[in-house]
């Protein structure tokens, strides 16, 4: 339940069904809001509107005369995904656009848009460290930027270590499996094990076991390594990945390209070789194979393969998957709450005692108030403290700062 009075309104909720109900009291400039459903995670949205008062709303009022009215607002997020990103212990302001039509007004629905408070500099690390179990990092801008360390970074886990803090490690990258991670981790001087990591190459193959994914049947891999890794130590059949990254597709008249009928699911992540036979092969497999799955590890516009420029990420991968079948898939990776979920269950974790760290707003912050997290973000990757302050970003986590090892500097000026 999300509740509050005047412009702001503080969430108190975590849930992970399809309907979530929220109730708001705000100030109204106007009656009509707007969301983007796709910037929540959510495939259908609904808002319901019911006023508590005897008057109605100002449909295009002055700004002055409107300023004093206000209204009880009751909003219900339906969606297919089973999760939605409005975070815990967040406050919300709520941005009237303007005014509806007298048919919307009829059928009570209404359209909103939610921008968070702004978030505050991490001033005080002990206040943060001590008010949490558990601190999930996100690798790619936060631990390193492509093979290279970020400074401060082994300090920063000794020292939480040392204060008897859990420390997980949470990638979107499904380019390696959670053993590979561990040799990556260990080569940059980190002593971190394999039950420690979790990367969305790992998230998909638990997800098709979350389901009971029948065996018999066969996964198809836009991907690289890593998902193929964690498949097989699933248990499961696959085709594709690295390789189908060779093949090429001789167009001739009448040419008809055939495809494994027994392929029951699509996973498509990051894939530095992904070609026009990899998209053929999967957009066959999901628009023709009944009941066939469309996986994504994550929808990363970019990432960081060296630390020179960003890249295209595996949202680009996936995109073009989604534009041929015309389907959206499942996101078993950052910002969904399957990790989280999972997370919590393997290790017990109550979720108001964790903090996620990460750099991007829109999958890691987004992944922590999903779960009902603390928030973390660190400007040491790709948002800037610009973009995280721009009037059209709706997305603040509780704190942010420089990178991960202001926990020190931060933590010694506070003594």
């Amino acid at each position: 339940m999300l509740s509050g009075t005047g412009a702001c309104c503080s969430s108190a909720f975590t849930s992970s069904s399809s309907s979530v109900a929220v109730t708001a009291s705000v100030s109204v400039l106007s009656s009509k809001l707007s969301i983007c459903p796709k910037l929540l995670g959510l495939k259908t949205l609904s808002c319901n509107y019911h006023s508590q008062k005897s008057t109605k709303p100002p449909a295009a009022a002055a700004a002055a005369a409107a300023a004093a009215a206000s209204t009880r607002w009751n909003y219900c997020f339906h969606t297919t995904n089973n999760f939605f990103t409005l975070g815990i212990n967040t406050t919300y302001s709520i941005t009237p656009v303007h005014g509806p039509s007298s048919t919307s007004r009829r059928r009570g629905m209404e359209n909103m848009s939610v921008r968070a408070s702004a978030a505050q500099p991490l001033k005080n690390a002990d206040q943060l460290i001590n008010s949490v179990e558990t601190f999930i990092f996100d690798c790619d801008g936060v631990i390193w930027k492509g093979d290279k360390l970020i400074d401060g970074v082994p300090q920063t886990l000794d020292m939480l270590r040392s204060k008897g803090k859990r420390l997980v490690f949470v990638t979107n990258n499904s380019t390696k499996s959670r053993k590979q991670y561990g040799k990556k981790f260990e080569t940059l001087g980190l002593n971190v094990i394999e039950e420690e990591i979790f990367a969305s190459s790992f998230a998909a193959a638990a997800y098709l076991q979350s389901i009971n994914f029948p065996k018999d049947k066969k996964v198809y891999v836009i991907g690289e390594d890593g998902i193929l890794k964690e498949l097989e130590l699933a248990g499961f059949q696959f085709l594709g990945g690295p390789e189908d990254g060779g093949k090429m597709i001789e167009l001739k008249p009448g040419f008809l390209m055939d495809h494994d009928p027994d392929v029951g699911v699509v996973v498509v992540g990051f894939d530095r070789y992904c070609n026009y036979y990899k998209i053929q092969y999967a957009t066959l497999c999901i628009r023709e194979n009944p009941g066939c799955l469309f996986i994504a590890t994550n929808r990363d516009a970019v990432t960081h393969l060296t630390d020179a420029q960003e890249w295209a990420g595996g949202g680009s991968m996936v995109g073009a998957i989604a534009g041929s079948t015309q389907r959206e898939p499942l996101v078993v990776g950052k910002p969904s709450t399957f990790m989280m979920d999972y997370l919590a269950n393997k290790f017990g974790i109550l979720k108001s005692q964790i903090c996620m760290v990460g750099d991007r707003l829109d999958t890691d912050i987004l992944f922590g108030q999903n779960g009902g997290c603390k928030t973390l973000l660190v400007l040491s990757g790709v948002t800037s403290l610009s973009m995280l302050q721009s009037p059209s970003n709706p997305i603040q986590p509780d704190f942010y700062t420089n990178k991960i090892s202001d926990f020190l500097s931060l933590k010694a000026a506070a003594v």
